[in-house]
């Protein structure tokens, strides 16, 4: 039921709720052809989501396959397996510099666009771009000189260019995960991605992914909440947000974030502490939290998807007015 003029169709993130900010349906997920920016501040999570999306893809993909290249040398192939990932099926490229980086995509997708027929779907990661170097940087560091490479930012708008076209014409989605700064001097704290325009030109998707601690009743950490802020988006509305839950051991929660919105969308019930069913029937929070399957079954989930048509996408009806204004049944 999603329609996004040149969109080939999308890869799942392996969240619900954030397949329907990306998408507009929860059974969405990142354009399948465009290139998809993660940004955030160290450890927040981009490397996990974007490995998330490498699993999904090759679930999705039987004769798939993922480029994935590395600038910060911190995946291996034990890492990935421990994820679930087919190493079988996925590339690690290490590079140390956008023009290595350029080069390298340019030449795969290159002698990918000469097969003429049966392309296996393929599918680029770059983890990251702040990690980046440039020529001229290794060289000035090699010649013991400390200055900045003023054409850094002009070096990845140049590859992004390039790239662009031919991921398009390739029809092979990037995902690309960058850090951001605070921007000094601005009256509200403004937060930026780093390199430059490039990537904010070229990424038809850019989240904004921010943490906080997620503790069991015991107190020990067991993993993060995460909130994903759509900075840009060509298909669905901008600066909205859901909150995504990474578990330490088991990656991320599909059905997180779901609660909220069939609470908002008025498909469940808040009456006091405890949540009414479309049956009559009632359920605490931690109940639905602790046996998802049990309590989003398809029908349910067919009905949350509904609403979210309405409210994350452009000119959509919107049937959440109904629900708020107390009209709705």
């Amino acid at each position: 039921g999603v329609e996004a003029g040149d969109v080939s169709g999308f890869i799942g993130t392996g969240s619900y709720a954030m397949n329907a900010l990306l998408s507009g349906s929860i059974f969405g997920g990142l354009p399948q052809n465009k290139v998809t920016a993660f940004a955030g501040e160290p450890s927040v999570g981009k490397t996990f989501y974007a490995l998330n999306v490498c699993y999904q893809f090759l679930e999705d993909n039987p004769n798939g396959f993922v480029f994935y290249f590395e600038s910060e040398s911190a995946i291996s192939k034990s890492f990935l397996s421990d994820r679930g990932i087919d190493t079988k099926r996925i590339a690690i490229v290490p590079v140390a510099t956008v023009q290595e980086f350029r080069t390298q995509a340019v030449k795969i997708l290159d002698k990918y666009l000469a097969q003429k027929d049966n392309r296996p779907p393929m599918l680029f990661v770059l983890d990251s771009l702040g990690n980046l170097s440039t020529d001229k940087e290794m060289a000035d560091i090699a010649d013991g000189k400390d200055t900045r490479d003023m054409t850094r930012a002009q070096l990845v708008r140049g590859a992004f260019r390039v790239l662009t076209l031919k991921l398009g014409k390739a029809k092979v989605p990037l995902i690309v995960t960058n850090h951001v700064y605070d921007v000094v001097g601005s009256y509200v704290p403004v937060k930026k991605m780093g390199g430059g325009s490039g990537l904010e030109y070229a990424a038809s998707t850019i989240i904004f992914l921010g943490k906080k601690k997620d503790k069991e009743k015991d107190g020990s950490i067991s993993g993060a909440i995460i909130t994903a802020n759509l900075k840009k988006s060509r298909m669905t509305i901008e600066n909205k947000k859901v909150e995504t839950r990474l578990n330490y051991s088991h990656g991320l929660d599909p059905y997180y974030g779901l609660l909220d919105l069939a609470i908002k969308f008025g498909v469940f019930k808040k009456v006091s502490t405890r949540i009414e069913l479309p049956d009559g029937s009632k359920a605490f929070e931690s109940q639905i939290e602790n046996d998802p399957v049990k309590y989003f079954t398809p029908e349910i989930l067919m009905k949350i998807d509904e609403y979210c048509q309405a409210e994350f996408m452009y000119g959509k009806t919107n049937l959440t007015d109904e629900v708020e204004d107390g009209s709705g049944n």
